[in-house]
């Protein structure tokens, strides 16, 4: 016998407050002010701190626990993005949003104070100290990054909101340009801990805004907490990304059994998380909006753009780094192309938006740009010029700066008021796992195709390099080339080192050859001819040494000044030789990362055919001027929430 569904929630159309209506238009523009601020929290401490990083693990001594100084944050924010949406629902976006900037502004000013003697041994480590306040600010910023897009829609009409929401999604272009430039700034001017500290009086004007001016917007949906739900799908989430993190940067193979066990838990997660979803009253995400063509295809085509907006800032702060020679700061300057690109798709197509009331064919158009900007981006060489480059990235951002706010304002615009925040959640959610997944797969191909690169390249240059500096060049193997993806080879410094060690040596040597002869002793000079530390060709010099010719000191001064001159362009010619392999180690590694990043952007253009099938699907729903009454669906039993 079937169990019979359960009644879903309601929106109580008593209840529910059309603020559009409600708000005059300066109210709804200081409000915006004030979570744009907030926002701009959320996706500036996805970027500001990798610049600090390296500071960090050094004051922290805490090289072990560098990577999940970013994977706490990531962990603790997509997993909570889903439930924060839904609470926003029932409960109103007010209080969600202020406990999100709340917990961020505690967090961030934990991080901040991470070592500082009065915090002892807490947690083991300063650099834990550091991971758990990280992990902190991210159950924050889950809240910010979702709410953001769903206050837009209570604000607005339908139309209207698609010019503001254009806003939101250029911040996150801004702020991938500004993070990396203020954090090195504030970090070499100030310290590390400025680079936390400087989110409270951002934050604190943010709350002030939000406090004076924001209503509780509030859905008029009734219904009781999924608690379950919430606990299932942070066993789903947590374990998945980890997976693909681990993975993703070598910690372990995908199939090590520790890896499985993760993959296995959270597959397990997800199918009771479907199971009990399907019969809960008031799911944490109702199930019956993937029903939907346009939320099944949004939320697919936002999955896919995570993997390839990721793959494309990721991968090309590689390129420029490790091919063009940039430093890491003035790599941030160089993608400002792509910003630029990202902000005017982004707000030129929320204009665009509300003056045609169509955002499906400004989707297919902005999807074709991306996929040729990737095909470009494909064809980088080891000597692409830059004003070529920063064309290629100035596509790519017009292709994809129009995705974020047009794909939710899609969905917000399909589903009714009162589940804005889970649709808007759940969007933020798939960009945020596919993002996860894309940076996984790329650097799967990274690394595949470096080390078939570098196996190809280096090895004439290993076989032909002089015999001091073979073993030095083994670092640059194949497995040593893919594990120095996250830095750049310095051939100036390197070379510079390479030709000190070089002169060193014959330093050394002379030094031994002059004690020698100044000793008078024949019996020395033999013994050096069998001393392995000289060159060949000096050994054999000082066999042609006669034994009368060292017995004075004028003598003995002859002698040496002969072996200077005799070494000196033996020492000439093996500097200039180091000199002249070390360039050729350079180029060939940058020609194999070069290689090895457009097989990535080769991927990334099947991402993007994929995201454009997917737009293409969408149905075309014209944005209305006014939002329609909510409907009432059937009221499940339990009073009716505060309005």
């Amino acid at each position: 016998m079937t169990q019979a569904p359960t009644p879903r929630p309601a929106a109580d159309p008593a209840h529910y407050i059309n603020y559009a209506e409600l708000l005059d238009l300066r109210t709804k523009k200081f409000i915006v002010f004030g979570v744009l601020l907030a926002l701009f929290l959320s996706a500036l401490d996805q970027t500001i701190v990798s610049a600090a990083l390296p500071r960090i693990v050094s004051e922290l001594n805490g090289l072990n626990l560098y990577s999940w100084v970013t994977t706490a944050y990531l962990l603790s924010s997509a997993a909570l993005v889903p439930i924060y949406g839904k609470l926003s629902d029932l409960y109103g976006r007010k209080p969600v949003l202020v406990f999100g900037i709340v917990v961020f502004l505690i967090g961030s000013a934990l991080c901040g104070l991470s070592g500082e003697p009065f915090l002892g041994n807490l947690f083991g480590s300063p650099m834990m100290q550091l991971v758990v306040f990280r992990g902190l600010q991210g159950i924050g910023a889950a809240a910010l990054a979702t709410v953001a897009f769903a206050i837009v829609a209570d604000l607005f009409e339908p139309r209207e909101r698609a010019k503001y929401q254009g806003l939101f999604g250029a911040v996150f272009g801004l702020s991938s340009v500004v993070g990396p430039l203020l954090g090195g700034f504030l970090t070499d001017q100030l310290s590390w801990r400025w680079v936390f500290y400087v989110n409270v009086p951002i934050g604190l004007v943010a709350l002030a805004v939000i406090f004076a001016r924001m209503p509780r917007l509030a859905s008029g949906l009734r219904g009781s907490v999924d608690y379950l739900g919430a606990v299932l799908i942070v066993i789903f989430t947590v374990p998945l990304l980890l997976a693909l993190t681990w993975g993703a940067d070598g910690t372990a193979g995908w199939t090590d059994a520790k890896m499985l066990g993760l993959f296995g838990t959270s597959l397990a997660a997800l199918l009771a998380f479907i199971f009990w979803e399907r019969r809960h009253e008031s799911p944490i995400v109702p199930l019956t909006l993937f029903a939907d063509p346009t939320i099944a295809w949004t939320m697919t085509s936002r999955f896919l753009l995570g993997a390839g907006f990721l793959g494309a800032v990721l991968f090309l702060t590689l390129y420029l780094v490790n091919v063009a020679g940039f430093s890491a700061t003035g790599a941030g300057l160089a993608t400002l192309p792509l910003t630029l690109g990202f902000v005017i798709g982004a707000q030129g197509s929320g204009l665009l938006a509300a003056r045609s009331g169509h955002y499906k064919s400004l989707l297919v158009g902005a999807y074709v740009v991306a996929v040729l900007a990737f095909w470009w981006l494909s064809t980088v060489q080891v000597d692409t010029p830059y004003g070529l480059l920063a064309a290629r990235m100035f596509l790519v951002g017009l292709g994809l700066g129009p995705s974020v706010s047009l794909f939710t304002l899609a969905a917000q615009n399909a589903v009714a008021p009162y589940q804005i925040g889970v649709v808007t959640s759940v969007g933020t959610f798939f960009q945020q796992l596919g993002g996860t997944i894309g940076i996984a797969l790329f650097g799967a191909i990274l690394t595949s195709s470096l080390s078939s690169q570098l196996s190809t390249n280096l090895a004439a240059v290993v076989r032909d390099a002089p015999p001091q500096l073979q073993a030095q060049l083994q670092q640059f193997s194949p497995q040593g080339g893919a594990r120095r993806s996250q830095g750049s080879f310095d051939v100036q410094k390197t070379k510079a080192q390479a030709a000190a060690s070089v002169a060193s040596a014959f330093d050394r040597q002379t030094a031994i050859i002059e004690a020698a002869v100044r000793s008078g002793d024949p019996a020395r000079l033999s013994a050096l001819q069998s001393d392995t530390r000289l060159s060949p060709e000096v050994r054999a010099n000082l066999g042609r040494i006669p034994a009368a010719a060292i017995r004075s000191p004028q003598g003995q001064e002859q002698v040496i000044s002969g072996l200077r001159r005799g070494i000196q362009p033996a020492r000439q010619a093996a500097i200039r030789q180091t000199k002249d392999t070390i360039d050729a180690v350079g180029f060939a590694i940058r020609t194999s990362f070069a290689h090895a990043i457009a097989q990535i952007f080769r991927a990334g253009i099947g991402v993007m055919v994929l995201a454009l099938l997917a737009v293409l699907m969408l149905p075309d729903r014209r944005l209305d001027l006014r939002r329609p009454a909510p409907a009432a669906p059937p009221v499940s039993e339990g009073p009716p929430s505060e309005g």
